[in-house]
């Protein structure tokens, strides 16, 4: 068969097929999804932060359009509750990351991947309110900690308690950076692991000939390897802690309140437009850290198909 024919063949199966194929029908159950429970709520709530509201947080919808909620959100007070909010999350991030690295690496080297994964998934089996309510217990005046404080105390006084001043672990920034890593761990852990575990370990043992160190190697060679892993760990963690309500809530104070819960006690008092205002907030910022993963994930694909997207 001559190569004419050959394609004058394709051509009349693609044009059978065509009619048999309906395409772009099948993104309509999904786009119709998509458009009523993600892109018709976001537009309800950017409407809502251009309202006003009058003295008793009634919206005034007479009144037209307004950026009085923006102009409050960028005011100085707010100004420190956005520096607290994103010096929490980087903290808590960067400490999860730290943590992550080496429990994602050492679970995907394991002979006993299966047995790490149980563990790591069963505390999503337990409510994340309860795992708070567990921290509040340790961490508490009369809690594990402070219980284990006494211990020693006792033991280098001679079984003496008085003197002992119980340390103050919950309601503190530190409070609120702990639990967030405990909570978002497992988020961390599971996208490194799938990257290590794809990575070709035989590239790390070439570069050791060539001269480079094991610390060396790790960096130059394993961490750019599984970049996506890493930047897809970092955002499944940055982007909760940013907006968290819950943690803060119950294991922070008023000094150190966050976004997420100053948005719950405008939303409390019927000031809409300003906690839309702040939800567009961390709405924007939490799209900019989809739209980076994604596009880290096309560049490793391309690369992986010989730099065709």
């Amino acid at each position: 068969m001559s190569k004419k024919d050959k394609v004058s063949k394709s051509t009349e199966e693609k044009e059978i097929y065509k009619p048999l194929n309906p395409g772009a029908f099948y993104g309509w159950p999904m786009g119709a999804w998509f458009t009523l429970f993600f892109v018709v709520p976001i537009l309800i709530i950017l409407l809502y932060s251009f309202l006003q509201v009058n003295a008793d947080y009634k919206i005034q919808f007479s009144k037209g359009l307004s950026l009085k909620a923006y102009k409050y959100m960028f005011s100085k007070r707010n100004g420190i509750l956005f520096l607290r909010t994103v010096y929490i999350t980087l903290v808590s991030t960067a400490i999860t990351i730290l943590i992550a690295l080496p429990c994602g690496y050492a679970m995907a080297r394991s002979k006993n991947q299966t047995t790490w994964l149980i563990l790591i998934i069963v505390p999503f089996l337990t409510s994340s309110l309860i795992r708070i309510y567990a921290w509040k217990t340790i961490l508490g005046e009369s809690g594990l900690v402070n219980q284990m404080g006494l211990f020693f105390y006792k033991l280098f006084h001679h079984g003496a308690t008085e003197g002992f001043t119980p340390g103050k672990f919950i309601y503190t920034q530190g409070a609120i950076i702990l639990v967030n890593i405990y909570l978002y761990l497992p988020y961390a852990i599971l996208p490194i692991f799938t990257a290590v575990d794809r990575f070709d370990f035989s590239l790390l043992e070439a570069s050791r000939d060539l001269g480079c160190s094991k610390p060396q190697s790790m960096i130059k060679i394993l961490l750019p390897g599984i970049k996506s892993g890493l930047t897809s760990a970092i955002i499944f963690t940055l982007i909760p802690i940013f907006g968290t309500y819950t943690v803060p809530d119950l294991v922070g104070d008023k000094d150190s309140m966050m976004l997420g819960q100053f948005i719950y006690q405008k939303a409390k008092q019927r000031d809409y437009p300003v906690a839309s205002a702040f939800s567009m907030l961390i709405t924007i910022i939490s799209m900019i850290g989809i739209i980076i993963m994604l596009n880290n994930n096309r560049k490793e694909a391309a690369l992986k198909n010989g730099g065709k997207k």
